[in-house]
């Protein structure tokens, strides 16, 4: 039996029936498509916290239970016994592959790795002191320039080949973005090395000297990766839907996804975390600064706590942490101060009243900032990693968008609190 909801109008006494909707998991939703024609009404919803805007299989989001999982495999599974490369097959395609398959898809991103030789000219037009994502929005909107065979979003092929362009693409372009804001030559990327590999490989190595990989710390780039793989409707892939419901092309849509990123609240969030820490300074600071965050006056964030969605433990933290450790005990850095700032922040957190009854636990930004200073990348460069390894699931939803039956270009509706109808004055006669 279907399932449905009765609205009633109070004024005129009139009632509706919406349908109810039902997902594999999770909670049902109201089918609102007839809400306007049927009742006169649009909904509000700022932010689209209670809006269901499209039907997904990717990822599944449980909130109030620390969930989170890509096509129905928990992601402290995929963190642990799979590599980014597994994961990026399975988001895209649905099932996780067999060895031939893995072997094959690898391969074949591997050898897109490459840029147009004529795209390294882009980056001499940027400052040395360009922000990275600044860079990235640029060069990645630019691909479309260069790329005119996978431009036709109607064929499946093409969109196949764009999308493995740009999760190929996306570590050198985040690496040469890096190395022209320190003054060093490019690297080309080595296909006899992994993802994670080779995206250390073209940040760090310099033409004067072999480059040794580290595998600790491959493990721990690939780890952060596969964290950052996808993360549901949140609102840089809502920007990448939006944008690609008008049909625009794949590389337009990825750069409109980047661009949303940036934002501190959005991927710029570790970025913040290591600010906050710094500002702390040592650990008998915390408890002032504790009371601050209190403080509704001081206007003062605990950074890295919290999730928009997320009203308990953040699954991908935990894996974070225990990535922590493992860096900085390869790297042999047993005494740093934000670390120890972070966990007896943490631990204080976790124990006061005021944050737990606010449900404030870590979230990934909280130890990833660290482990990635540590490997060497300045602040800078946080968000491009993000946005780096997010492109396959801002890939993955725009493919699933463009074969969905029911897609209709983006146009949300607004509550309109401007002046009415005014007749027009001429200038003359305005006092």
């Amino acid at each position: 039996m279907s399932k449905s909801v009765t609205l009633t109008d109070k004024a005129s006494g009139k009632t509706y029936e919406m349908p109810v909707m039902s997902g594999s998991v999770g909670p049902d939703v109201i089918d609102v498509r007839k809400l306007y024609s049927d009742t006169g009404y649009f909904t509000y919803d700022p932010g689209y916290t209670s809006t269901g805007a499209c039907k997904s299989k990717i990822t599944y989001i449980d909130g109030d239970q620390g969930i989170l999982l890509h096509r129905g495999y928990a992601i402290e599974d995929l963190a642990e016994h799979s590599d980014f490369m597994e994961v990026a097959y399975l988001i895209l395609k649905g099932e996780l592959p067999n060895a031939v398959e893995k072997t094959k898809f690898a391969r074949d991103i591997t050898l897109h790795t490459m840029l147009h030789e004529q795209i390294n000219r882009f980056y001499s037009g940027f400052r040395r002191d360009a922000h990275p994502m600044a860079v990235m929005c640029g060069v990645v909107g630019a691909l479309s320039a260069f790329y005119h065979d996978s431009l036709d979003i109607s064929d499946p092929h093409q969109r196949m080949i764009a999308s493995y362009r740009l999760i190929a693409k996306m570590p050198t372009i985040a690496a040469m973005a890096y190395k022209y804001s320190i003054g060093q030559p490019f690297m080309y990327p080595k296909n006899e090395l992994s993802y994670a590999e080779n995206f250390l490989y073209m940040t760090f190595g310099v033409p004067c000297e072999p480059y040794k990989v580290n595998p600790v710390l491959a493990k721990a780039m690939d780890r952060i990766f596969i964290l950052h793989a996808d993360h549901e409707q949140n609102a840089s892939t809502s920007t990448v839907r939006l944008s690609g419901s008008s049909g625009a092309n794949p590389f337009a849509c990825i750069a409109a996804g980047i661009a949303t990123l940036w934002g501190p609240a959005h991927g710029g969030a570790n970025e913040a975390v290591l600010k906050m820490l710094a500002e702390i300074g040592s650990k008998d600071r915390i408890p002032e600064f504790i009371k601050r965050v209190k403080d509704k006056n001081e206007g003062v964030r605990l950074m890295g706590f919290g999730h928009r969605v997320y009203k308990n433990y953040d699954p991908r933290a935990k894996v974070m942490a225990k990535t922590c450790k493992e860096v900085l005990g390869e790297l042999g850095i047993k005494n740093d101060p934000l670390l120890d700032i972070a966990v007896e922040l943490e631990r204080i957190a976790l124990q006061d009243e005021y944050f737990v009854s606010k449900k404030l636990y870590p979230n990934v930004d909280f130890y990833s900032g660290i482990i990635l200073k540590a490997m060497g990348f300045p602040t800078a460069m946080f968000t491009a990693l993000f946005a780096l390894a997010r492109t396959v699931g801002w890939i993955a939803q725009w493919n699933e968008m463009i074969e969905d039956p029911e897609q209709k270009i983006g146009r949300p509706r607004q509550l309109y609190t401007g002046p009415a109808h005014r007749p027009f004055v001429p200038v003359e006669k305005r006092g």
